[in-house]
């Protein structure tokens, strides 16, 4: 017989309990900000029909995995979950409340070419407001990927914004081509630079002359510089609104910029679009949104303005594990575990069930092994205390290890619950 060889399908992982342990702890912080910031929460299948997924994502359509149900319907992964988004809106509209602020945090799947913080399955997470223009719920969502990368103590990142109405400005000035060619090739600026770009305009049937003049759009360094190439057009009027909101959101000017360059490839944004990089290391794009007014229109036949953005959860995990950002706190799932002799197994049951209820979280050990193991496989997984039940349970006393001090005492269990909770305490600041 042959041996099979055991393995994942390329690009998708499996997550063991430490990787789990730091996910979790991102996602808890997340959803903290979220709701802090009025979101509510919403789910959507992983399944939908293809019409619904169909004409939505331009060229990026070839990624989204399509296949036939039994009944040979059309169908697809998730690709994202902002056309999800549309489709909930536009079904369950009479039964939301507008300005409608949700969060969503689900696995979406890609057909993409696996790299370096690129995976096939991955999850998203989203924050949105529907039903209003105003550059406030844009600024309300560029305010919660600040706060949440300050929260989990990114440091050298910069928001990109620009505007898609300029990008259709642009494309008016020079009357060439259309508007999602000039706004693709530009969106290839990071990756290819102007001689790049300039290219990539010629291929797409741009003249030389109206090339130049795209380009020398792309040196615009500030919202000022841009007033003064687009005049007072409503794309320079929404920007100069947006960035006000910014500085009274306390959003720190060296961590968010106009860039002329960002186009984002996705065909639905109409408005505002927003972009976050790390600048060391470098891994791309770790937030990404922006304004899509016509997209539930789509659906509805009548517009219904709405904006938002995804945090690429997998790269900001990916870049605070090269960068050790995790706190040492998260390294263990529980405060203490619960050790035993062969005639204390009883009583280990007992005071494990005292500590749980007293909020502590704590584990018993199930195994057949003997103390010494037992302390082994506490190291093993990190954990700081260790409640030994001996002989002395007989006097309603354990005793209660450090394995980080290694030193030990002899305590009632009412000052093992005092002092294992002053430690997670300590731990959780």
């Amino acid at each position: 017989m042959v041996k099979q060889e055991i393995r994942n399908y390329r690009g998708m992982r499996d997550f063991l309990p430490e990787d789990m342990r730091r996910r979790e702890y991102v996602f808890g912080i997340l959803e903290e900000i979220f709701k802090a910031h009025g979101f509510e929460k919403i789910e959507t299948p992983a399944i939908e029909l293809w019409e619904i997924l169909s004409g939505k994502y331009g060229e990026e359509e070839k990624l989204i995995y399509r296949f036939k149900d039994r009944k040979g319907r059309d169908i697809g992964l998730r690709y994202d979950l902002t056309v999800p988004l549309a489709r909930v809106v536009a079904q369950h509209k009479s039964e939301l409340t507008f300005p409608f602020k949700r969060y969503q945090m689900e696995r979406v799947w890609r057909a993409d070419r696996p790299q370096k913080g690129r995976y096939r399955e991955f999850y998203q997470c989203d924050v949105d407001i529907v039903g209003t223009k105003s550059m406030l719920a844009d600024a309300e969502v560029i305010s919660v990927i600040y706060e949440t990368l300050k929260r989990l103590n990114f440091k050298n990142f910069i928001i990109r914004i620009n505007n898609r109405k300029l990008i259709k400005a642009l494309y008016e000035k020079i009357g060439e081509g259309s508007e999602l060619e000039v706004a693709r090739a530009v969106d290839k600026m990071d990756k290819k630079g102007p001689r790049g770009v300039k290219e990539e305009l010629l291929n797409r049937g741009i003249s030389p002359s109206g090339s130049d003049i795209i380009l020398k759009a792309m040196e615009i360094k500030d919202i000022k510089e841009a007033k003064s190439f687009y005049g007072n057009c409503e794309g320079v009027m929404e920007l100069e609104e947006l960035f006000s909101y910014l500085v009274d959101y306390g959003i720190l000017e060296e961590h968010f910029a106009y860039d002329p360059s960002l186009a984002r490839g996705l065909d639905y944004y109409t408005g505002p679009i927003f972009e976050t990089v790390v600048r060391k290391p470098r891994i791309g794009s770790i937030t990404g949104g922006g304004r899509y007014d016509g997209l539930i229109g789509a659906f509805r036949g009548a517009e219904i303005p709405a904006t938002g953005t995804s945090l690429g959860v997998e790269r900001l995990i990916a870049v605070m594990e090269e960068l050790s950002m995790f706190p040492t706190g998260i390294s263990s799932p529980v405060d203490v575990i619960v050790c035993h002799f062969a005639e204390t197994k009883g009583e280990a049951v007992k005071i494990a069930s005292k500590l749980r209820a007293e909020g502590i979280r704590t584990d018993l050990y199930t195994g057949e092994k003997d103390l010494r193991a037992q302390l082994g496989y506490a190291a093993g997984n990190g954990i700081s205390f260790v409640v030994i039940v001996g002989d002395e349970v007989k006097e309603g006393k354990v005793v209660l290890k450090n394995l980080r001090s290694r030193k030990q005492k002899i305590l009632s269990l009412q000052d093992v619950i005092s002092e294992v909770k002053n430690f997670a305490e300590v731990r959780g600041k």
